[in-house]
């Protein structure tokens, strides 16, 4: 099998191995990493299909992180995912909503958040990585969240060696739930901090310490290196290709769908990074036909879709869906690397997002993207009508 290393989405000249970018979580120029190509990564449909989840996502991993050993892999996953972490033994579940519509159930982990599903493996692909390339620095974690990144990164970095995790979150900018989940967690190298702000001031705050060259080589000097939970890591981000594969065959084994026949992910969005995570998904074989990004009042990605102008000069709002209260959704950066194979233009394009809070670009080539918002009154009104019609409470107010 053909290497795939990994560049910056803005210096494509930038290249390192799977577990130099996992331990570096965002690259030195502030780009983040992506595959330097995909033509090496794809999957025999046929294969997967009968897969446990465990060993889906086995599968995947070994495809996109080349330079980690089969035994390794094996090791990551079958501690993340041991039996008892998940209260079912599948770890997801696909539910009924109606007859051409399903409910992909991601909330089974410890700390009941979607971000469980890559953030109990993170850890482990982190420490790996490290010992993979020779990095003895103790690795201290930055982590930015607007809710269930945190007590997630929390729970699965919790007293693991050599390792130490510093999580930001906004003041009044989480729910309650999640506030006490994060401020309630043990461990010996876990450490909570409020902050003045919404979301993008915390998640800015954190790449500008990434991007402190300074401050970087005194840490090193020091003994500790930085690195990242959040979904600016592709650690954290290729996990949750594999549910999408997992949902296609489930609906297949179901009789729901046709060998071959594209389905629809809906897909609610904050950061960016689990709608990403589908979009290669999609360039990897599954058959998508459109990801259709879903927003709150926070619609700053529906208008981009609709116009391409990514405007963050708005006003901000706090929602009850708080983990979706974001106007700066960094993985947005990874799929216009994808689209515009330009690095140089990238760079300008984020230049433009720091200086002048927006930027400008063609929408049409985002032929895979249909995006949609909801106001608080429809997001109430749907959680309602959907209990009342198939007793699923997809959501609850916790705060």
């Amino acid at each position: 099998m053909k290497n795939v290393n990994y560049i910056s989405t803005r210096d494509n000249q930038h290249k390192v191995s799977a577990s130099q970018a996992i331990v570096n979580g965002l690259s030195p120029d502030g780009g983040l990493y992506i595959p330097e190509s995909f033509e090496e990564i794809s999957f025999d449909l046929e294969v997967l299909k009968s897969l446990s989840y465990r060993e889906l996502t086995k599968e995947i991993l070994s495809k996109f992180l080349t330079d980690f050993s089969k035994e390794q892999i094996d090791y990551c996953v079958e501690n993340a995912y041991k039996e008892g972490k998940f209260d079912i033994d599948e770890l997801v579940k696909l539910t009924p909503n109606g007859d051409d519509s399903f409910f992909l159930e991601l909330w089974h982990g410890p700390t009941a958040a979607f971000k469980d599903m890559a953030l109990t493996l993170l850890p482990y692909l982190l420490t790996t990585a490290a010992n993979n390339i020779n990095e003895n620095n103790k690795i201290v974690i930055l982590t930015a969240t607007s809710g269930d990144t945190g007590k997630a990164a929390l729970e699965g970095f919790k007293d693991v060696e050599n390792t130490e995790i510093i999580v930001f979150y906004p003041n009044d900018g989480v729910s309650f739930a999640q506030e006490k989940q994060m401020n309630t967690t043990e461990g010996n190298n876990t450490h909570v901090i409020s902050v003045n702000g919404n979301f993008d001031d915390t998640q800015n705050g954190v790449k500008q310490i990434f991007n402190d060259s300074i401050y970087n080589e005194e840490l090193k000097e020091n003994g500790f290196i930085l690195s990242s939970a959040n979904s600016i890591n592709i650690g954290r981000l290729l996990p949750q290709i594999v549910y999408y594969y997992y949902a296609y065959f489930k609906l297949l084994e179901s009789g729901d769908i046709k060998w071959g026949e594209p389905v629809n992910f809906v897909v609610p969005s904050g950061n960016f990074g689990d709608i990403l995570a589908g979009y290669y998904a999609k360039k990897t074989g599954l058959p998508i036909n459109k990801l259709v990004c879903a927003s709150n009042k926070n619609n700053i990605l529906t208008d981009f879709f609709e116009s391409g102008e990514y405007d963050t000069n708005r006003d901000f709002f706090k929602t009850t869906s708080p983990s979706m209260d974001i106007l700066i959704s960094s993985n947005l950066e990874r799929l216009l690397a994808d689209k515009l194979n330009d690095s140089e233009l990238i760079t300008n394009l984020m230049k433009s997002l720091n200086e002048d809070g927006l930027f400008k670009i063609d929408p049409s080539i985002f032929t895979n993207f249909l995006a949609e918002y909801a106001t608080e009154e429809e997001v109430k009104q749907t959680i309602k009508d959907t209990y009342k019609s198939y007793n699923n409470l997809i959501d609850q107010k916790s705060y």
